[in-house]
């Protein structure tokens, strides 16, 4: 910790443990700083314009932070402060405190930490495990692979050769991150377009306000959790009410660095548009692999949700979001202005740190196959014919042959799998979800 900042941190302290007024805090200024200095009582006005109270939802490191980057304060400083010759009285400490923003935050259950100590207690670590865990110094950077790498990488290769990287905790930090999303995060509220990575929610939830509309948009954002930096996620656990030095760990239990030597380690080098990419990786981001990455994704993509769904309320349109999957259906008004409604949504998804893939953008009007993640919605949600006539076939055989021949993949759960895809079948359309169970039934399964 700086000088510098030492002594802003005990002046905010004097600020917070006094009087909340212009006076008052010219005279806890000057106690901090053993008289009072002509510049105390501009940077008490400006405090009190940029936080206007009252000083118990005042959190002392942002005020310590604010007051750094405040001219007067500056202007004292490089007056004083190079020359080791900074006033200093008396010495104030406030208490950490929970200091969530006011309105919402204020009411949400969440465990109140408020020491970096009372964090790792709650963890069952020690606190020097928590820093190596947290790892805020960017150490996963640096390290060979080994086992002191909190993460392992696998490079998936769809088919248009993109390239997809897995960010995999290992097993204790795997389990520290269930803890924050079980006991923290799943007590945050998401947006109500969010469908994914949600409970009571799926791919039902989410096609379901587009079915039978006039036209169905679908749009793709790129790189959707890479895209989500520390920086956002520090912001979202300090809203929450979090002193820095909690968020700060907080933040770095569920964000990493991906390793150079795992980039020169991929599949399909020099891909383009793919390395051009690689930034996001380079810093701290969300991680895709993470248990607490799509919770974290969807609270973070809380703006983003709230603007998207006012833009389509404004051509009398609905709106859900399925992970990176935006989705938008409408009428006439909706199908007069697809195009200017496209560019809208890039504008508001790049003002909100995402990116649209244009390329993956589709139109489908009531003339085509309307499709959302694999569900067609011209009438109702239903699964494409052909893929329910497989499985149709497949319960069949199974009934007339057996299910061991049925088994071509040498699935050791075919069991399971099949009751799994009669389930999503039957969520989708009960009633031809009914007619599969029934086949399913039939089968004279090997004890």
């Amino acid at each position: 910790m700086s000088t510098r900042h030492s002594i802003a941190r005990n002046l905010a302290a004097a600020f917070l443990t006094g009087t909340w007024s212009l006076d008052g805090l010219v005279q806890q200024g000057a106690r901090a700083c053993g008289k009072r200095e002509r510049w105390l009582r501009p940077l008490a006005r400006c405090v009190l314009a940029a936080f206007p109270g009252p000083p118990a939802g005042i959190d002392p490191e942002a005020l310590a932070r604010w007051m750094e980057e405040n001219p007067v304060f500056r202007t004292a400083w490089a007056k004083y402060g190079r020359e080791g010759r900074f006033p200093l009285g008396q010495v104030f400490w406030v208490p950490p405190r929970m200091t969530p923003r006011t309105g919402a935050p204020a009411t949400w259950r969440v465990p109140p930490l408020t020491t970096s100590g009372a964090l790792a207690e709650w963890l069952g670590l020690k606190p020097k495990e928590l820093d190596w865990f947290a790892d805020c110094h960017g150490g996963e950077e640096k390290l060979p692979p080994g086992p002191l790498r909190h993460y392992t990488y696998r490079w998936l290769v769809g088919r248009s050769r993109k390239l997809r990287l897995l960010e995999m905790p290992k097993q204790r930090l795997k389990a520290l991150q269930r803890r924050v999303l079980h006991d923290l995060l799943d007590h945050l509220p998401c947006h109500e377009a969010a469908h994914g990575y949600r409970r009571g929610r799926s791919v039902a939830t989410y096609v379901g306000p587009h079915t039978g509309r006039r036209i169905v948009l679908h749009l793709d954002l790129r790189d959707f959790f890479p895209s989500i930096r520390s920086s956002r996620v520090q912001a979202l656990f300090r809203t929450v009410g979090y002193p820095f030095p909690v968020a700060r760990l907080l933040t770095g239990l569920c964000t990493n660095v991906v390793p150079g030597e795992v980039w020169h380690s991929s599949p399909v080098r020099g891909e383009p548009g793919e390395w051009n990419r690689s930034p996001h990786y380079q810093v701290p981001h969300l991680p895709q692999g993470a248990p607490t990455s799509p919770a974290l994704a969807n609270l973070c993509a809380y703006r983003l949700d709230c603007r998207l769904t006012g833009l389509a309320r404004a051509v009398g349109a609905a709106y859900t979001r399925y992970a990176d999957d935006l989705a938008f259906s409408g009428g006439r008004d909706l199908e007069r202005s697809t195009r200017g409604f496209q560019v809208q949504v890039a504008r508001i998804a790049l003002e909100e740190g995402f990116e649209v893939h244009t390329r993956k953008t589709r139109f489908m009007r009531q003339g085509v196959r309307q499709q959302l993640a694999g569900v067609v919605l011209n009438e109702h949600a239903n699964l494409r014919r052909e893929e329910y006539d497989r499985l149709k076939a497949i319960l069949f055989n199974c009934v007339r042959h057996g299910p061991g021949l049925q088994n071509r993949e040498g699935r050791p759960d075919f069991r399971e799998s099949l009751a799994g895809r009669i389930a999503y079948v039957q969520m989708l359309n009960p009633s031809r979800g009914r007619r599969l169970r029934e086949l399913f039934d039939r089968i004279a399964w090997e004890k």
